[in-house]
């Protein structure tokens, strides 16, 4: 049910890259697919200094429904990730939690949710005692479908 395009919509984190950066946000699209019926293979597209993109991971499944981890490179780098509410068909709301620190994306299934979509992320936003001043709503033009060959990394994205 989760397979599929998303778009990154937004973000809430005290990630420092994304303070400093938040006005070279590009829009971020991202593909969904389930190789063995359990991972979720990920390839996210978005522009880097005008190029297109692809960031390859895999969410492993972790031990309950909705829940996953992704494995970076070196000890103490992994990010658990839960699915926090989705219909599925227009919206997902995910927590990524290293170490002590969470951040909350919202992906639609179309580059703009509704209003009640950005009320129900806000309102989980405040939940895990992240505020406004660290949301970041990501374009919703401009979006890059594909990457060459040259273009394609395996592994971590910081945010």
């Amino acid at each position: 049910q989760f397979a599929g395009r998303w778009f990154l919509v937004g973000v809430a984190s005290r990630c420092s890259y994304l303070a400093e950066h938040s006005h070279r946000l590009e829009a971020t699209a991202v593909m969904v697919t389930v190789p063995d019926g359990q991972s979720l293979a990920i390839s996210t597209f978005r522009k880097l200094d005008g190029m297109c993109w692809e960031i390859r991971q895999r969410y492993l499944p972790a031990q309950a429904h909705g829940r996953f981890l992704l494995k970076g490179r070196g000890y103490g780098s992994k990010v658990d990730v839960v699915v926090g509410e989705t219909d599925h068909s227009s919206y997902a709301i995910l927590y990524y939690q290293k170490g002590r620190s969470i951040s909350v994306k919202l992906y639609g299934r179309s580059s703009r949710v509704s209003d009640a979509v950005v009320d129900k992320f806000e309102q989980r936003i405040r939940a895990v005692g992240l505020s406004e001043d660290v949301t970041y709503y990501f374009p919703t033009y401009g979006f890059c479908d594909s990457a060459d060959e040259f273009h394609i990394l395996d592994g971590e994205l910081q945010i």
